[in-house]
């Protein structure tokens, strides 16, 4: 905030600068050309303030020695700062009044009623400067309220990620001395030592899914895009994801249209579909399987569609909305015993924001879930191979 609040203030000060030179300019003008007779309005702008205040980005008004709104930008006006001649937030209002009475800029941050249907509030870093000699008064307000929900996630982001990593290190400290209290009995150093091996292996999970978040999430162009292969995609992701399954004796069947492509990271697509597989797998009861399939999407097959549906236990409605939350689990302790991190979906989510697409979910409890990663195709049109038709499900090998 303190960074705001400096980066304000030089604003502040450039533009009352430019607008003091204005000012000075103007009266040596009218000086030079003025009569005994001439009148001077104190209430009207030197020339070429208006256009100056009329490129800044942050919402600028002008007032009066009376409180008078002289001039507005657009966005104080969008933000109903003011309304016709009047400013509307009585901080403010008391603001200039004490500037204009002792001439010290002052700073501050206020918060007034929201603006958009169902905003509560916004959130403005102010700054009120004299300008001129007739009583004129400078405020620019700076709209804060998305850096606050940045600084909100933020803290929130640190404070999951403090207490995720705590409880596998934790576990491993403790483990740590039970095995070395029982160093002379080897079956109970055989299973700590397997205790031990379980939640290295779900820090290690974590700390992948932390760095590869951070690759996706800052919203930065994919540094290497090409021709992706569908086919090859999701072979690959039930590959990785075998193992798992077969412990539970859940089969991965793949199906729908071969030879779709999309431009992108294979390696990114990769994990995502591999966290929806995992996921799938892990919430589903033994002996069912998971079906992950490919097909053209759109009116005029301008999209492809990978969708992962399986036979498990659903997810509630309420929770819907929030299951690409980083850390949210539906069911925590089920997710931290199959060695779940809650990045998974959170990973999907902007691996398909970064390929200028979106991933949604249908559930029902008791019978499955269907998620779908939906992506703008190769070309502009989602046409498989040559002499390639839509295939049956099968189990994937």
């Amino acid at each position: 905030m303190s960074e705001l609040m400096a980066s304000l203030a030089a604003l502040a000060g450039f533009v009352v600068g430019a607008l003091a030179v204005m000012v000075v300019r103007q009266s040596v003008g009218q000086r030079q050309v003025m009569t005994p007779t001439d009148d001077v309005e104190p209430d009207a702008l030197p020339q070429g303030v208006a256009s100056v205040l009329a490129v800044l980005p942050s919402s600028a008004v002008v007032l009066d020695k009376g409180d008078r709104v002289l001039r507005a930008s657009s966005a104080a006006r969008v933000f109903g700062l003011v309304k016709g001649d009047h400013l509307m937030a009585a901080e403010l209002l008391a603001m200039a009044r004490q500037v204009r009475r002792d001439g010290e800029i002052r700073e501050s941050e206020i918060e007034v009623a929201g603006h958009k249907f169902g905003q509560e509030s916004t959130n403005f870093a102010v700054r009120v400067a004299p300008l001129g000699s007739y009583g004129q008064v400078l405020v620019l307000a700076e709209d804060q309220t998305e850096h606050r929900r940045v600084e909100a996630v933020r803290r929130d982001f640190v404070a999951n990620v403090s207490h995720e990593l705590k409880t596998p290190v934790g576990a491993l400290s403790l483990l740590a001395e039970t095995i070395q209290d029982a160093a002379d009995d080897p079956e109970a150093v055989t299973r700590f030592a397997g205790r031990m091996q379980h939640e290295a292996a779900r820090l290690t999970y974590l700390v992948q899914d932390l760095i590869t978040l951070s690759r996706i999430q800052g919203a930065e162009p994919i540094p290497t895009p090409g021709p992706v292969p569908i086919d090859e995609v999701v072979h690959e992701a039930i590959d990785r994801c075998n193992t798992t399954a077969a412990a539970k004796d859940i089969t991965l069947v793949a199906g729908g249209v071969e030879g779709l492509q999309i431009w992108g990271d294979d390696e990114l697509l990769v994990t995502a579909l591999r966290n929806l597989i995992d996921n799938a797998v892990a919430y589903s009861p033994e002996h069912t399987r998971v079906v992950v399939s490919a097909r053209a999407a759109g009116a005029h097959t301008e999209s492809v569609e990978i969708s992962v549906s399986d036979q498990g236990i659903g997810i509630p409605e309420s929770a819907q909305e929030r299951i690409f939350e980083r850390f949210f689990r539906v069911d925590a302790a089920r997710s931290r015993a199959t060695g779940g991190t809650g990045l998974g979906l959170a990973i999907v989510k902007h691996v398909a924001a970064a390929h200028n697409g979106a991933v949604t979910v249908w559930s029902k409890e008791g019978s499955g879930s269907t998620f779908t990663l939906r992506m703008p195709a190769f070309g502009g049109m989602a046409v498989a191979a040559p002499g390639t038709t839509t295939i049956p499900l099968e189990a994937a090998q």
